[in-house]
């Protein structure tokens, strides 16, 4: 990409144009807010260094490139940590100043900055990159400093970074801030300098148009704030509402109470779908009226699981998310994302299925970094790398990506597993976490391409690389993994993965916009999945079969994840027929009352209540020919079941408390062969 480079004189922001040059950008102008009054040196700004602007005029000459510069008339107006749009902020002049360089130079793609460590900082840059439709490039960004300043001087920096001069200062005056005894504290204020060639330097470009047109230029940017076309856009198009879509038959679903998932898709007795753009836009739709009518918002949402029919369409399903789902609507920052491609047409489902998981109050602490950077990937869109509510950590879906480059890495599966776990350690460190210590369920998806031998690599890798090195001394017990295939994933991955974290509230990370306490007492009330006749008969004859059947791991007896495995032979032992699954119905029965009666057993023996059930996932193989609503149905008929033998400890309120959702495969092993697996997270919010 084409990048303008954002400079202040220090060392932070050149070196950080060495590091795109490293990744194969083109630095082809730079970026500079200067004070008002030319004799001032520093601003009392959190956002801008300002010392030593008198030199960054040089930059143009040495680097032969333009130099656009404004001074900064704004003011500290918006102290929160995540910026909006406000007048007369002094962000808004570094609107101005990009706006600027872009309208110029309309090919470049790219900002690049110094930031290392100050989220205020990055997020400012972030918001201003994200109005100007521009990608915000930050090399340097978590990255040890120690490290970092070894670099720079292992690559030769010693104050400035030139292409073919070196700044040489005349003469200068130091003025003293501050007279402290111990360690004084004076700004370096230039009087006078000049610009001269390196030894041994040509003193010619190689290469590009505009920088050698508008070599030594150096441009004044002034005037007022303009708005975009990429905010006139964004303003132009409002959210859709579900009037606009009176055809389509949407299903919903629904679990637990204060914290609770949302699922929703199209029926098979709506009209012809149009695609998945109105699939989407019908679910998305449905699912914003539901949070209206319980009183609720986007910004009450944690997390989005996206299903689409096809990952070509990836494009435009997001065009339709971010229709709906919006920094704007989001003020504690947007839901964590994943998204992978599911056979959903084929079982009868449309081209669309979103669960969301929500929670009552607006208790959460969102980390989304949107600049490309060495840490871990970035993400530009409108979703997040993790979210954190009560104690638990949920995590983006991650790939192998590279993140400076965010194109997946070479060898096959296995090396993109490798960087994913890489990947999923770093977003998980920002919250002093770790996933080897903390993990609470770890979901993998792999792709329908990759071979049986590539699979058993895969699970041979995750053994090697993740579960060999597992600390359980902080969760009591080993994580549960689950193995879900789909028929692609984004960017035509080989491997996805999705953890969930345990991240106590006194293990040192605090958020300082959050002081709420967010931790929970054992619970006490609630629907509690109580003995009865039917469950005793249901154990009688079932109970042997849970521990070769389900994996289950608690937390302190807060939170509760388990996986129930259902393969043919557990089949088989379940109904003993010769009967093929697909042609008896009896047989689906029996199975459905026997996964219910396995996650009663569960919540019972935890000390879990139905209204602690956040996420409760049914997952079968199209390779079965079930239709998902058949399936739907017989699980409904099990819980109604359940809940009329239990006096009403489980109210449904006509609502599908699960969701159904067809895969290619399933199961606690790679081999993902399970007739239908069920995925279950329950917490004490």
């Amino acid at each position: 990409m084409e990048v303008m480079a954002l400079v202040s004189g220090g060392k932070d922001s050149c070196f950080s144009m060495m590091r795109c040059l490293d990744y194969g950008h083109k630095v082809v102008a730079l970026a500079n807010l200067i004070p008002l009054d030319d004799a001032v040196d520093e601003l009392d700004s959190y956002m801008y260094q300002t010392v030593g602007h008198q030199i960054v005029v040089c930059y143009a000459k040495c680097m032969r490139l333009p130099l656009f510069r404004r001074r900064i008339s704004g003011s500290t107006r918006d102290h929160a940590l995540k910026y909006s749009v406000t007048p007369g902020d002094e962000v808004e002049d570094m609107f101005a100043l990009l706006s600027e360089v872009k309208r110029r130079i309309p090919s470049i793609g790219a900002v690049s900055s110094g930031a290392i460590a100050s989220d205020y900082q990055r997020l400012r840059v972030e918001s201003v990159c994200s109005r100007l439709g521009l990608v915000s490039l930050a090399y340097m960004w978590k990255q040890d400093q120690t490290q970092l300043l070894e670099e720079m001087i292992r690559r030769g920096i010693v104050a400035i970074t030139v292409k073919n001069a070196r700044i040489v200062l005349d003469d200068f005056e130091v003025i003293l801030q501050s007279a402290d005894s111990i360690a004084s504290v004076g700004i370096l204020h230039p009087l006078a300098f000049h610009v001269e060639a390196k030894p041994g330097s040509s003193g010619s470009i190689e290469d590009g148009t505009i920088a050698q047109e508008s070599s030594s230029c150096l441009y004044e940017v002034n005037g007022g704030i303009v708005q975009t076309d990429v905010e006139d856009k964004q303003t132009r198009n409002p959210t859709p509402t579900s009037d606009a879509y009176p055809s389509m038959d949407v299903c919903i679903s629904k679990t637990g109470k204060t914290l609770f998932s949302i699922g929703c898709w199209t029926g098979k007795s709506s009209s012809a779908s149009k695609g998945l753009k109105a699939d989407l836009a019908a679910v998305l739709s449905r699912i914003q009226n539901k949070l209206m009518e319980d009183g609720l918002t986007w910004a009450n949402v944690l997390y989005v699981h996206l299903y689409i029919s096809s990952m070509k369409e990836f494009a435009l399903a997001n065009e339709v998310y971010v229709s709906f789902i919006t920094e704007k609507k989001c003020h504690l920052g947007v839901p964590s994302r994943s998204t992978i491609e599911l056979p959903l047409v084929q079982a009868g489902l449309g081209n669309a299925y979103v669960e969301v998981l929500v929670s009552n109050d607006l208790v959460k602490k969102v980390l989304h970094v949107q600049s490309i950077s060495c840490w871990a990937p970035s993400c530009i869109g409108p979703y997040s790398q993790a979210t954190l509510y009560g104690e638990i950590l949920y995590m983006a879906g991650q790939l192998g990506l590279d993140p400076p480059t965010m194109k997946l890495c070479p060898g096959g599966a296995t090396a993109q597993l490798e960087l994913a776990l890489r990947n999923s350690e770093a977003v998980a460190n920002a919250f002093k976490s770790s996933i080897f210590s903390s993990a609470i369920h770890f979901l993998v998806y792999c792709s329908a391409h990759l071979t049986s031998s590539e699979k058993e690599e895969v699970e041979h890798e995750l053994q090697n690389s993740y579960i060999a090195h597992l600390d359980s001394s902080r969760t009591g017990s080993y994580p549960t993994i689950l193995y879900v295939l789909a028929p692609d994933l984004p960017k035509g991955a080989c491997v996805e993965i999705k953890p969930t974290l345990y991240v106590p509230a006194d293990n040192g990370y605090s958020d300082d916009d959050d002081d709420v306490d967010i931790t929970s007492d054992p619970e006490t009330g609630g629907s509690k999945p109580a003995s009865s006749k039917v469950l005793s008969e249901w154990s009688a004859r079932y109970s042997d079969l849970h521990d070769s059947c389900c994996l289950v791991h608690t937390v302190t007896g807060k939170i509760c994840s388990a996986v129930v495995s259902i393969t043919n032979g557990i089949a088989s032992k379940i109904y003993s027929s010769t009967e093929q699954l697909q042609q008896s119905e009896e047989h689906l029965k029996a199975i459905a009352r026997f996964c219910v009666f396995q996650i009663a057993k569960i919540l019972i023996d935890n000390g879990f209540t139905w209204d602690s059930v956040t996420m409760l996932r049914f997952y079968y193989s199209v390779e079965h020919s079930l239709a998902a609503d058949v399936l739907s149905r017989m699980f409904s008929e099990a819980f109604a079941e359940l809940g009329k033998a239990t006096g009403g400890s489980l109210r449904t309120d006509g609502v599908p408390v699960f969701n159904v959702l067809p895969v290619s495969g399933s199961g606690r092993s790679a081999s993902m062969l399970d007739i239908l697996t069920c995925e279950l997270l329950a917490s004490k919010a």
